[in-house]
């Protein structure tokens, strides 16, 4: 077993005053030679955008980017003719592919929007651009870990990439095992709040930890916790 841990307070940070946004890999003016992808998980920004304001329309590309709002809510335009409001327990996905253009901004003008923001690179190039959005019930991962992003699983969100994203609320003291989809694949926890024992490697609230080179996670909850699970081939570059 191979692991890099990635602690809370280690991590990239930029405050625009609209935006305060914390990236565990390197990313706007943050860059660290040692935190430039996990695999194919090449960015994981914790964004907090205030009331009205947003990230104007912007290009993409050949990226499959995730938003998961943790509360408030998110617009989302794109030059496909795409117009959608983001909600907690809600988790979407755009596969860039060939080029597109959209914004995201908070759709309330009186409260903050908090959003996980994750980019993972493709399997297929310049495919034509998507986008797919899906509502999960959040008793549904209660004590379990369900999967909400798959190329697999027509219950989530379909990614292209061989990767899997899964979601547990944890009640302290619970016990999971995970079992990681490809023997080619490593996994990369973030804790979204309390504190969990993976593997034996203790973690708190907003840390990260990628582990390689084993089949299974062992999951304990030493606190009522939530935690997001990426399962992503080990590419080397892309």
């Amino acid at each position: 077993m191979k692991t890099i841990l990635h602690k809370a307070n280690t991590r990239g940070h930029a405050n625009h005053g609209w935006l305060n946004s914390y990236h565990t890999f390197s990313f706007g003016h943050y860059y660290s030679p040692d935190r430039i992808h996990f695999g194919a998980l090449r960015v994981l920004n914790d964004d907090t955008v205030k009331g009205g304001m947003g990230f104007g329309k912007h290009p993409h590309d050949n990226m499959e980017i995730v938003s998961i709002p943790l509360s408030g809510d998110l617009h989302h335009q794109d030059t496909t003719g795409r117009d959608e409001i983001i909600r907690q327990h809600d988790v979407q996905i755009m596969s860039a592919g060939s080029g597109i253009a959209h914004s995201e901004t908070n759709a309330n003008n009186d409260k903050e929007v908090k959003f996980l923001q994750i980019w993972v690179f493709p399997k297929e190039r310049d495919i034509e651009p998507r986008y797919q959005q899906k509502s999960f019930k959040p008793e549904d991962r209660v004590n379990q870990v369900l999967t909400v992003v798959a190329p697999d699983d027509e219950n989530a969100v379909w990614i292209n990439q061989d990767a899997w994203f899964s979601l547990a609320n944890l009640e302290a003291g619970i016990e999971k095992t995970y079992e990681i989809k490809r023997k080619e694949n490593g996994v990369y926890v973030f804790v979204i709040s309390g504190d969990v024992t993976i593997n034996g490697q203790q973690l708190n609230e907003r840390d990260g930890l990628g582990i390689t080179e084993v089949s299974t996670l062992d999951i304990k909850a030493d606190t009522a916790a939530e935690i997001l699970l990426i399962d992503v081939p080990m590419i080397k570059e892309a």
